[in-house]
């Protein structure tokens, strides 16, 4: 099977930078399922959540675009031209910061914000995407 990204790119499009959701942001429902695993195996249900939203997420930055995708059956992508989103957010707590995940908050020309949620290492991901935003400026200006 195919990933989304792969499937969604256009000519001359590369993938810059690929990120994860990070596990401690689903550290909840690995935490549920553990404690509600002996009542009837009903913790399995909280992994098998949890195994879904980390396999079902994918996240990339392209030399033309920022994309993000999430979920199985029903799902919500978010693609923003490189050129028009005009800025991005990191927001992490104590325990993001610590562990190294947050949320992005992608604002583009036009668009409303887009959260992404749940991210590994938001800050790479963040200057990835600053500089990959520079190089098309520059190179559109050149």
């Amino acid at each position: 099977m195919a990933s989304y990204i792969d499937g969604a790119l256009i000519k001359d499009e590369k993938v810059v930078y690929t990120g994860n959701i990070s596990l401690w942001s689903l550290a909840p429902l690995i935490l549920l399922g553990l404690l509600f695993l002996a009542l009837y195996g009903l913790g399995l249900i909280f992994w098998l959540v949890a195994f879904v939203r980390y396999k079902t997420t994918e996240l990339a930055v392209t030399n033309k675009r920022v994309i993000a995708k999430f979920g199985f059956i029903s799902r919500q992508t978010i693609e923003l031209n490189i050129n028009k989103v005009e800025s991005i957010q990191v927001n992490q707590g104590i325990l993001g910061r610590i562990f190294n995940f947050g949320s992005l908050v992608v604002s583009g020309a036009g668009n409303p914000q887009a959260p992404i949620p749940g991210i590994s290492n938001p800050m790479s991901f963040r200057r990835v995407f600053m500089e990959t935003q520079d190089q098309a400026a520059q190179a559109k200006a050149a």
